[in-house]
């Protein structure tokens, strides 16, 4: 590609990260601070989320082929949590026995994901968000997993602090890039 094709893609890509952290810090404020939030709202909230966090992921993925080895390992997780995504939006009835489950499990790979990509695979700008964002991705799932009979307000304040930390970690980290990029 040519430098300024590059540097379309790059501003195309930052604005994706902080779209997406945008819409993470909305949905856990939502999560936190709407206390009469039922369960099905909050089930169509985060099939939206986990839907565009799935494309977003996508996209990234397949702009980094070349630049980051772990490029696949996004690709595959963010195709799954694509499926995910459908499978909440269009069957938010029977996903309610099981939200708990789907909530952790995301966490919990959405975190050994960006682990594994901040120890070996991103670059020196990204490495500390990828960890950062991978140990909040995985505490959170083992917290939801570990609490899952007192799941109904707990689960939703961990959900809805995911979604801020990861937000804000999202937008920090690309506002950084796009400082070094400049």
């Amino acid at each position: 590609m040519a430098k300024k094709e590059l540097d379309v893609v790059e501003k195309q890509l930052f604005g994706l990260a902080v779209g997406q952290g945008v819409l993470a810090i909305l949905f856990g404020i939502l999560a936190l601070f709407w206390p009469g939030l039922t369960v099905a709202l909050l089930i169509v909230f985060f099939g939206v989320f986990v839907l565009v966090w799935s494309i977003v992921g996508i996209i990234v993925s397949l702009t980094s082929i070349g630049q980051n080895k772990f490029w696949w390992l996004e690709l595959l997780f963010s195709v799954l949590a694509l499926g995910l995504a459908v499978y909440v939006l269009r069957n938010p009835e029977h996903t309610a026995s099981i939200f708990v489950f789907f909530i952790g499990i995301t966490f919990l790979v959405r975190g050994v994901v960006d682990l594994l990509e901040g120890l070996f695979g991103a670059g020196d700008s990204s490495r500390a968000y990828s960890i950062i964002v991978g140990i909040v991705g995985v505490l959170a799932g083992i917290i939801t997993f570990t609490y899952p009979v007192s799941a109904g307000l707990a689960v939703v304040w961990v959900v809805g602090l995911y979604g801020v930390l990861y937000g804000a970690l999202s937008i920090a980290f690309a506002l950084r890039a796009q400082k070094e990029l400049n």
